[in-house]
């Protein structure tokens, strides 16, 4: 494609984390050509909670970023967002209670290996009818994003279908819904994954009042299709280049997520199987609480921390100061800091937490029981080098680190192209896939971090067999 063709058929991809939303701005060769970042705090009022201002990250935060890119004419946009999550709204679409993330206890649930958001969001969904039983609907975060970018509230069939059964592959089950004590007209509409669900403003003539159209301002001759949405961790992996067996994903975000990459649809213990959008490949893992959650919590306690030297003079964590998902599958575990003496600096315990999120990855890994040859690492956390190599030197495996970190936003921007009309398959984004760096596990840490493993193990209460 020439460069011209690429510079008009910008999209964006808007991708609304834990911490902060992101847009990029990307040309139809994958190279992103602006950038903008929107943070917002993550609300933890108590051990067992974790919000977002709805308002504020869902509802406004995706536009700032969209406006944060400047004056660029976009042909699409897509909003990718965490799952689950939850607010109830009010006639307007703005949100009248808080954000409710994954994790937090007002989900607690079941949460079969099949599917791993169902019984949380329902849980969520119950708890919203209770407590705000006057709310006008009840939307995840994609939904409230694109009703205040497009004046629907719209998620995509992907998102969707992890709300099996309530969402029955067809539209939102009756009686499920109001076995939860909420009606089908109270959730968002349903649309295919990369189809359109819009356009960015609202109508297509301008007349949804402030409408963002690809002359960068109201009343533009051709104004932007708003896609259906996205679930942030498809977005990250459609366009890693984790697509072969033995390709281990993992997503360095406030949530760490490790998929294994195989061709044997098989459920493991504790993980997730999900369909891989490389056809005839599939995935398996989860997601664990041992992300920038933890480390951020753990470096925050340590304050100026120097690097330590000794690879056999380092503590162990047991990663948990608020439960673990994927494989324990325990609200209730908190963390533990193991083998702790006077001898050990600031240093040491901060290498550990590092050590401890490898440790994590790892036990995915040998819980899938699958060969692993590489990992491909992904999320905002691989601008943390420490971080990288620890993920190197506790796996034994080199760590190919994708070019572009945002991998949601540009997985959404992807997904733009497609309801543009530009693309066909989500499998095509592999091409978007671009190598940064690789990163080979440190020879003189490998062997004392296997023995940390194995205390790491002990402590999760699944020794090595």
């Amino acid at each position: 494609m020439t460069e011209l063709a690429a510079a008009t058929e910008l999209t964006v991809g808007i991708d609304i984390g834990t911490t902060s939303t992101k847009a990029l701005a990307v040309d139809a060769d994958g190279n992103v050509v602006a950038r903008h970042r929107v943070p917002h705090p993550l609300v933890v009022r108590e051990a067992t909670l974790m919000e977002h201002d709805a308002n504020r990250a869902w509802r406004r935060g995706p536009g700032l970023a969209l406006a944060g890119l400047g004056t660029i004419a976009p042909v699409g946009v897509c909003v990718a967002a965490m799952v689950p999550s939850l607010c109830a709204v009010d006639h307007r679409g703005v949100p009248s209670s808080p954000g409710l993330l994954y994790g937090d206890a007002r989900g607690a649930a079941q949460i079969s290996t099949a599917s791993p958001v169902s019984g949380e969001l329902g849980a969520m969904l119950a708890w919203a009818a209770r407590h705000h039983s006057r709310a006008s609907g009840y939307w995840p975060a994609q939904a409230v994003a694109n009703h205040a970018l497009g004046g629907e509230a719209v998620i995509d069939s992907g998102a969707a279908a992890l709300a099996l059964p309530l969402f029955n592959g067809q539209g939102w089950d009756e009686k499920a819904a109001a076995a939860l004590g909420v009606a089908p007209a109270q959730l968002p509409k349903v649309v295919g994954t990369g189809q359109p669900a819009g356009w960015l403003g609202g109508s297509r003539s301008g007349s949804g009042g402030a409408p963002w159209d690809s002359g960068g301002g109201p009343g533009g001759s051709s104004q932007a299709v708003l896609a259906s949405g996205l679930v942030d961790a498809m977005g990250e992996q459609m366009v890693a280049g984790a697509d072969h067996d033995g390709d281990v994903l993992v997503i360095c975000g406030t949530t760490l997520i490790t998929w294994v990459i195989t061709s044997q649809w098989r459920q493991m213990p504790g993980l997730w199987t999900i369909p891989h959008t490389t056809p005839g490949k599939v995935m398996i893992g989860g997601a664990s609480g041992a992300g920038g959650l933890f480390l951020n919590w753990a470096n925050g306690l340590l304050g100026r921390a120097g690097a330590v030297t000794d690879p056999n003079r380092v503590p162990v964590w047991a990663p948990y100061p608020r439960g673990e998902r994927t494989p324990l599958h325990d609200s209730g575990r908190r963390a533990a800091l193991s083998g702790l003496d006077l001898t050990h600096g600031a240093g040491a315990v901060r290498r550990a937490a590092f050590e401890a999120s490898g440790f994590v990855v790892r036990h995915h890994i040998d819980c899938a029981g699958l060969p692993a040859r590489r990992l491909v690492a992904t999320g905002g956390g691989v601008r943390v080098a420490e971080w990288v190599q620890t993920l190197a030197d506790c796996t034994s495996l080199p760590v190919d680190v994708a070019r572009v970190p945002e991998g949601g936003a540009l997985g959404a921007a992807f997904v733009a192209r497609m309801a543009a009309g530009r693309e066909t398959s989500l499998a095509d984004a592999a091409r978007w896939a671009r190598v940064g760096r690789r990163v080979e596990p440190d020879p003189s840490w490998v062997s004392p971090v296997a023995e940390r493993y194995a205390t790491f193990r002990e402590l999760s209460g699944r020794p090595v067999s």
